[in-house]
Parts: C-alpha cells; structure tokens; sequence
C-alpha cells in the first residue's frame, strides 16, 4: 500500500519541494531545516509491480480510499455523546483528511498484492 501525493501520469518536471514550518520553502535555502519531498510516479510503480508480476489496482483518491474504509462510520462513533468543541475538531480533521480541497484529493493510494489475493475495500 503507497499513500502519499503525486500522478497517476507519467510527467516531466521539478517535483522536489521542501516544507518547513507547514509552508513551501525552497529546498535548497536551508539544509537540514526543512522536510524535502517529490512527488511520486504512481504509473511507473504500478507498471514496475506488474511487470514483476503482481497485480496492481487502480488509482485512488485518498479520500475516497478513507471514506470505503469507514471514515465517516468512525467519526460518528468518536463524536457521540462529545461536546460540540470535541465534534467540530473531529469534522475538521476528517475534512483535512478526506476533503477535496486538503489532502483527499491531493493524496493518492495505490495497493499492490499478490495476484489472486483480494483486497475488499478496493475490490469492490
């Protein structure tokens, strides 16, 4: 299982980014301070584990990946009986997590198995 952000294309292009203090910085303005990142080629692994001979599935948002693994099920439960503070930062993380404007649609999921082992959530 891969989650993190990139393409389910083949592109060109400067994908390495820093983050530090939760911005974009530049990555090379101070070394060792900052996180540094790229994005990831989810077609290329997706034909790199075909081609050694697993089966790869498709593409999927992480927020639709969170949502079929019960996302909102989960949030209900741990919201019950909680005060309107505690239920509004329940909310918030899910939309952080899930929603199309935060990472549900910048992540990606990509799962890759055995072929022949079924996997329920994106086996559908």
């Amino acid at each position: 299982m891969f989650i993190d952000y990139g393409s389910g294309k083949p592109g060109y292009g400067d994908t390495l980014q820093a983050v530090r203090g939760h911005k974009y910085d530049d990555p090379l303005a101070r070394p060792g301070e900052a996180d540094l990142t790229a994005h990831v080629d989810f077609s290329a692994l997706s034909k790199a584990a075909t081609a050694a001979g697993a089966r790869s599935r498709p593409l999927v948002n992480q927020g639709e990946f969170l949502v079929k693994l019960g996302l909102v099920e989960r949030a209900n439960v741990l919201g019950r009986g909680q005060d309107a503070r505690t239920r509004e930062m329940i909310a918030k993380a899910i939309e952080r997590l899930a929603g199309p404007q935060a990472m549900g649609d910048l992540f990606k999921v990509l799962a890759i198995s055995a072929p022949g082992l079924r996997l329920p959530v994106l086996d559908a």
